[in-house]
């Protein structure tokens, strides 16, 4: 009944006009219908269902607004579709961006060394690209040997340095590091002689240190351009300094895109390089204290002879390089205390 009272209310003129109607057709019935009223009745019937034709129309103006306003809704939703979803991939890309950015760390000079140490933690991997590779021989290769004997686990090292029979190169390199060298200080000056020793005194130590322990896999490449950077990529981050032992950094760790993109960069650049025939080294074994005729043997098997400039006392200098050079980052952690005590009983 409350339904049927609802109906009735909201649609009183359509029921009142049917109720006219069938009193009017009761009516028409009779005998001697009254004319009059029959008309009036008519009449009224008219009005009713005039009153709610324009009611109707009425009702349906605002209706068909909508549905219009509807239609033009749904013509532009694809275009508003796609602007959403190009917003969406600004989103997507900006939080990659931070993210990215998150990763990138900027280290100070004093916490560049305790960087590599945490990278060279546990890594059983490296690989270096840089002037003469000092800080490898002095530092990253003893601690990452002295670990991996340790460990008793394989090590693959890879190397790229400039090629010091390339005379050009190395006067380019010393050039550049005179010229971003501190006046005042008392260090050794960068000349073409001493560059050249730096990168041979690099691969008597990797070949010192490999033949020494077995599980020892390096790959060295000779450069004949130079980087002002060094990059040292490690299992776990990449580091990215330059030559000044001070200067600031940039550390990126594993799973972001970058640390990838210089891991792919590293190798290919690897690739392009001359490389070292480590190989042939076994031909010309090495003592605990190499002596001039092995280190001249040693680099004479690999096709590297010295130049005939170079005397017995630059001969033993490139050793002492070698095997006992000076840590560029004096403020930073030693390397392994065993790195190099490693004798023919650890092969």
């Amino acid at each position: 009944m409350a339904r049927l009272a609802v109906w009735l209310v909201k649609n009183a003129d359509g029921a009142i006009a049917l109720l006219v109607a069938v009193v009017v057709a009761v009516i028409g019935l009779t005998d001697d219908p009254d004319p009059q009223l029959v008309s009036g009745a008519t009449l009224l019937v008219l009005g009713l269902v005039s009153a709610g034709i324009l009611r109707d129309r009425y009702r349906r103006g605002p209706v068909e607004e909508e549905v219009r306003d509807s239609l033009r809704t749904l013509a532009v939703l694809p275009e508003r579709l796609e602007r959403i979803e190009e917003f969406e991939q600004l989103v997507r890309r900006s939080r990659l961006a931070l993210d990215e950015s998150s990763a990138v760390q900027v280290l100070g000079g004093a916490e560049v060394a305790p960087a590599l140490a945490a990278a060279r933690a546990g890594t059983d991997r490296w690989t270096f690209k840089g002037g003469t590779g000092t800080y490898i021989r002095a530092v990253t290769l003893p601690g990452l040997v002295a670990a991996a004997r340790r460990d008793g686990r394989t090590l693959l090292v890879r190397l790229e340095i400039i090629d010091p029979s390339d005379g050009d190169v190395c006067d380019t390199y010393a050039r550049f590091r005179r010229a971003g060298a501190d006046s005042t200080a008392q260090a050794e000056p960068w000349t073409l002689e001493r560059t050249r020793k730096e990168s041979y005194a690099t691969i008597l130590a990797v070949c010192w240190y490999t033949e020494r322990f077995r599980l020892l896999e390096v790959v060295i490449g000779l450069s004949r351009t130079m980087t002002t950077f060094r990059w040292d990529l490690s299992a776990s981050s990449v580091i990215i300094t330059r030559e000044e032992p001070t200067g600031p950094a940039l550390k990126i760790d594993k799973g972001k895109f970058y640390y990838d993109w210089c891991a792919a960069e590293l190798l290919n650049s690897l690739d392009q390089a001359r490389r070292v025939p480590l190989e042939q080294a076994r031909a010309a074994p090495l003592s605990d204290e190499p002596t001039i005729e092995e280190v001249r043997r040693l680099f004479q098997a690999l096709g590297l002879a010295l130049p005939r400039s170079f005397t017995d006392r630059d001969v033993m200098d490139i050793a002492r390089r070698a095997l006992r050079a000076a840590n560029p980052y004096p403020d930073g952690p030693d390397p392994d205390p065993d790195g190099h005590e490693l004798t023919r009983r650890d092969r």
